[in-house]
């Protein structure tokens, strides 16, 4: 176990704080101020506001998943929405709870995975999660492109890119300057942004008249139609749970407020999700014309044009806060992956005024304003595949760290003993496995050969 932990404790040994960061991969207590690195500090952020970037990341508001309720059906999508969060979420969010709390190391389920499975697929887990967001990240760009184009007609494709370029270098500048003006931002602009989703959802239940419940599934769709494409987009929009632990040495005492943010976050996200949909149907109906951007077009049948524009205002704003949160999380991969020695050392440095890898963060969205020439759907299509592969390692490294580092200190632990480990590790993984069985071919071929890249840059750059 000890070899396998080395590979990022010798990145740290010319300081004193380099003990905390090797204590906190053995489960030692760490020390709370900022964390010291040979090459610069990084600088914390509190519960709070990490809460808000943490919702931002995993819910972001409830827009972008209406495809699921003409596909599955109101009544099957609304069953997905309350009971996939118990059977996806919870797990996922219990073991990045137990694994944060044991070892709350920058570079979060990157090195958990190398500490628990060996720098092969260490090396794996961060180079796909990695490259993988460089197409969640453009798809979130080109969804708030067409969120403007809502507004004002693109008639260029070069405008259109041009567009979600700027939104991707915004979203750079800000996280270049720090992660304490990030998480503040985020909280400030979810809490606008959910009030008229609130004003929506209260119009639509006092509009109510239709049963948001009926029909329960498509008369005219195939089963693995609608348990296949549905239950996908369920998974989605209740992914990510573990992601944000890239940043845990720039949260104020990780290993009791990560566990406490995902406390909150997940119930938050059932209920942002739910009520908003549920409304919609109650008041609106038309389940058949469901598709992206159905949320706004629903707030102006229930509330006319003042309320339609507050809800695509809200919408614009929910889609760059899931950018912001998705930038901050990805671009610590390659800092931390440079401080093991993976990439050029030149990404592992810190800004000396924001404590921010600003390499790492230019490098990241220049490879993503590439991909930003893609369509919406095939982005997210092909991202699917690198998020189950990283998120599978992450729970399998739970299970393995149990054995491997029975005495670690664990503050949180997921509870139920070796049935409860054993249900929160296999649940997700099959509903993964389910989702990807009903996938396209062709943005799986796409992403096999993406995966595939992994172990050619290991041959290349790691050993």
């Amino acid at each position: 176990m000890r070899s396998r932990l080395k590979i990022w404790e010798h990145m740290h040994s010319a300081s004193a704080e380099s003990k905390n960061v090797g204590a906190a991969v053995t489960g030692e207590p760490t020390r709370d101020e900022s964390a010291v690195r040979p090459h610069g500090h990084l600088r914390r952020i509190s519960l709070i506001p990490f809460v808000a970037v943490l919702y931002a990341y995993c819910a972001g508001g409830p827009f972008g998943f209406e495809a699921m309720i003409s596909t599955s059906g109101p009544g099957l999508a609304l069953i997905f929405i309350l009971v996939v969060p118990f059977l996806f979420s919870v797990p996922v969010a219990l073991a990045t709870a137990e694994l944060s709390s044991a070892m709350p190391v920058e570079g979060g389920f990157y090195r958990w995975t190398n500490a628990a499975l060996g720098r092969f697929w260490g090396f794996q887990c961060g180079w796909w999660n990695w490259t993988g967001t460089f197409l969640m990240s453009a798809a979130y760009g080109v969804m708030l492109a067409d969120y403007v184009g809502h507004v004002i007609p693109l008639r260029s494709p070069l405008l259109h890119w041009l567009i979600a370029v700027a939104f991707l270098g915004m979203v750079a500048f800000l996280n270049i300057r720090g992660i304490q003006l990030v998480g503040k931002l985020t909280l400030v602009l979810l809490l606008l942004a959910l009030i008229p989703v609130a004003v929506f959802t209260y119009y639509g239940f006092s509009h109510s008249q239709f049963h948001p419940f009926e029909p329960l599934m498509p008369p005219d769709k195939s089963w693995r139609e609608v348990f296949g494409v549905g239950l996908a987009l369920a998974l989605w929009i209740y992914s990510g749970y573990e992601q944000m632990s890239t940043v845990s040495e720039e949260l104020e005492q990780p290993k009791r407020n990560f566990p406490r943010a995902l406390a909150i976050v997940v119930p938050l996200a059932i209920i942002t999700f739910f009520l908003p949909t549920a409304a919609a149907l109650a008041g609106v109906g038309q389940w058949q014309n469901w598709d992206t951007g159905f949320m706004v077009t629903a707030a102006r049948l229930l509330g006319g044009t003042r309320l339609e524009v507050a809800m695509l205002v809200a919408a614009l704003v929910c889609t760059f806060v899931l950018l912001e949160s998705t930038v901050l999380s990805a671009t610590r991969l390659p800092f931390t992956m440079a401080e093991d020695g993976y990439l050029h050392p030149s990404l592992a440095e810190l800004n000396e005024r924001y404590g921010t890898p600003v390499r790492s963060i230019l490098l990241s969205v220049a490879l993503c304003s590439i991909l930003a020439l893609a369509s919406l759907t095939q982005l997210i299509a092909i991202y699917a595949w690198f998020r189950v592969s990283t998120s599978v390692l992450t729970l399998v490294s739970l299970w393995k760290l149990r054995s491997l580092r029975p005495d670690m200190r664990r503050p949180f632990r997921v509870p139920g003993g070796r049935l409860g480990l054993a249900a929160t590790v296999l649940m997700p993984t099959i509903l993964f496995t389910w989702a990807l069985f009903n996938s396209e071919i062709q943005p799986a071929l796409w992403a096999l050969g993406g995966l595939a890249l992994g172990p050619v840059a290991y041959l290349l750059i790691a050993d």
